[in-house]
């Protein structure tokens, strides 16, 4: 294990050092810079900046240098003090942007996670046990219309059906009456409240996939020799359901980790926008507009970091979960 885990290391920091060089280098392909950005701004609004301003700001952010030294300087200031730099956009610390929306970003989705596994767990392995019922059509068409329709329609419809039924736009985490008061039991019943919407409108295409994926991997169970052998011998079902085929089924959702947890960090990033939510996503998304290449970098860097190590965890789960998988080299 000890060899296994600093083989994984070194893979690690080799794979985070690429990542970071192939993301600073595609944030900063689109033509020009914040500054490029900051002068249109400036245009639409009938100013225009002198060149000795132009050139002022560009030292000022550190963009007078080419990409590669750019990428040094920001790379070395990560690695050596851990700091993520200066937004160009919010005249912050990117730590305090991202930090700002970590708590919002990671209560949505953890919730949102538990929720789709609890949902999606017993109606996989209902839909497999009882294949070709009523319930397992129904659940199977269901599915497809879950996979099929994408998130940020199905937050337009709510959006519709609010201001149709109720006169008013969800948006948000809570009330403006509520925003800024301090956590009680009121701002708690608000705040669940407006969660179920994004909790609905992000979850139907998880519960939708992680359906699909424990009703097929327990279907191939359900048919292996082994199966057969332990009816054979008397087992009752629901033992031999629990104890066998469904543990192994239960695979996909351990080796998901890896590319969830960068989901629970960055959100839905559309629904997000639509529906005004307070996470990660929007942020990333007018870091990219705006061209805040600091900010817009660090984000993805992030979220790098945590698919490593998710992808880690999902590894170390995988082979205490299923004996046949074995994390060192066979002798």
């Amino acid at each position: 294990m000890v060899r296994f885990l600093g083989r994984r290391a070194v893979y690690m920091a080799a794979t985070l050092l690429a990542i970071s060089l192939v993301v600073f280098v595609i944030v900063s392909l689109p033509p020009g810079d914040f500054v490029t950005a900051l002068e249109a701004r400036y245009a639409v609004q009938g100013q225009r900046l002198t060149l000795a301003e132009v050139a002022d700001l560009r030292v000022r952010y550190g963009l007078d240098g080419n990409i590669l030294q750019q990428y040094w300087h920001w790379f070395t200031q990560i690695v050596l003090h851990g700091d993520l730099g200066m937004s160009f956009e919010h005249q912050k610390p990117v730590r305090e942007v991202i930090g700002s929306r970590l708590g919002a970003t990671l209560g949505i989705s953890v919730i949102t996670l538990l929720v789709s596994w609890g949902i999606a767990f017993p109606i996989g392995v209902y839909s497999a046990v009882r294949q070709r019922s009523v319930g397992d059509y129904a659940v199977t068409t269901v599915g497809f219309l879950g996979l099929a329709t994408p998130n940020f329609l199905i937050a337009l419809i709510f959006i519709y059906f609010s201001v149709s039924w109720f006169g008013s736009v969800p948006s948000g985490l809570c009330s403006p009456e509520w925003c800024d008061a301090s956590w009680n039991l009121g701002k708690l019943l608000d705040l669940f409240g407006h969660l179920w919407i994004p909790m609905i409108v992000i979850g139907t295409a998880g519960v939708a996939g992680l359906v699909r994926i424990i009703r097929n991997n327990l279907l191939d169970e359900l048919h292996r020799p082994y199966v057969t052998a332990a009816r054979a011998r008397g087992v009752p079902e629901r033992q031999l359901l629990r104890r066998y085929p469904l543990r192994v089924a239960l695979n996909p959702f351990v080796s998901t980790i890896g590319w969830v947890l960068p989901l629970l960090l960055v959100g839905d990033i559309v629904v997000g926008q639509i529906l005004g939510l307070p996470t990660l996503g929007p942020i990333l998304l007018g870091a990219l507009k705006s061209q805040d290449m600091y900010l817009a970098g660090s984000i993805i860097m992030v979220l790098s970091v945590v698919t490593v190590i998710g992808t880690l965890i999902s590894d170390m789960l995988l082979g205490w979960l299923d004996p046949r998988i074995r994390l060192g080299h066979q002798r």
